[in-house]
């Protein structure tokens, strides 16, 4: 842990050019704890749609990073009883639209107690289990059971039925509470998805019940998310051979895998365990 003398106040300042090496060294020493900001990290360093802040301690190294992209925060801290309070960050916020931060539940919990000593307070917060597994560890391809179960890419004629397994998973594990379907974004959202991720579906007597997607990518892990089954087809292992096809098809470029799950979703804990995942940490999402 980066030690910050308590005689010398620490600044958050913007980062510059030349320390985004440092950043990327400070988040390649975490990124099996901060795989979504990293990817963030990596999109703002190439087209500088975002902003990066960062404390730097005597020597120079980095000892916290603060992204902001597409109105959501990012914190990655370290040593977390040394974080000052931004003093940009009644400004920033008075500017920019923020809808969620997202982090380890330690640095989001830190960062919410700062945003609401600027009047800043979440309107819901949502727990998960951040899980890893090494790409060595992915298990081998079961054998399709039932015989007519297929996973494969999706096809053009799939999207409106990809399309309503979508709009389904956004409502039963994304949305927050009281937040109203909107299903224009959901669909620019799956369009996003399919032109910049990776999308397998799982079809059943040919039709598709099931569908699993990348949802990150930073310098070593892939992060895969939107695993979703048809209620009606649940409960005779589907989620769980999909997601193993899924992983052995990723698993050729090498990275680690990378998902979170809600602390309450324990059947889809069960699956991931059985898999081989290992819980790597606490996890959180807040919305405002």
């Amino acid at each position: 842990m980066i030690k910050i003398p308590a005689k010398k106040q620490p600044r958050w300042r913007k980062i510059d050019k030349d320390d985004f090496h440092k950043a990327e060294d400070y988040l390649r020493a975490r990124e099996k704890l901060c795989v979504t900001a990293s990817a963030r990290f990596l999109r703002i360093q190439k087209n500088r749609n975002g902003h990066i802040w960062h404390i730097q301690c005597q020597e120079g190294e980095i000892a916290a990073l603060l992204l902001h992209c597409r109105k959501s925060l990012f914190p990655v801290f370290n040593s977390r009883s040394c974080i000052p309070g931004p003093r940009f960050l009644n400004r920033f916020l008075g500017k920019v639209q923020i809808h969620s931060l997202q982090g380890l539940k330690e640095d989001a919990e830190l960062l919410e107690n700062l945003m609401e000593e600027q009047g800043y307070y979440a309107t819901e917060r949502i727990d998960y289990d951040l899980m890893g597994l090494d790409n060595a560890a992915i298990p081998k391809i079961t054998r399709a059971d039932p015989a007519d179960l297929v996973f494969r890419f999706p096809l053009p004629e799939d999207m409106e039925a990809l399309f309503s397994l979508q709009s389904a998973y956004e409502q039963e594990e994304v949305l927050p509470k009281n937040a109203v379907f909107n299903p224009a974004a959901s669909r620019l959202g799956l369009e996003k998805i399919l032109s910049s991720e990776q999308i397998f579906v799982a079809e059943l007597d040919g039709q598709v019940i099931g569908k699993i997607n990348t949802s990150a990518e930073s310098f070593s892990r892939i992060q895969v998310g939107g695993v979703y089954v048809r209620p009606d087809c649940r409960g005779r292992g589907i989620a769980a051979k999909m997601t193993i096809a899924f992983l052995q098809n990723l698993s050729s470029n090498g990275k680690d895998i990378t998902l979170f799950v809600k602390k309450r979703n324990n059947a889809a804990k069960a699956v991931y365990r059985k898999i081989g995942f290992a819980v790597l940490g606490d996890y959180r999402i807040s919305y405002f």
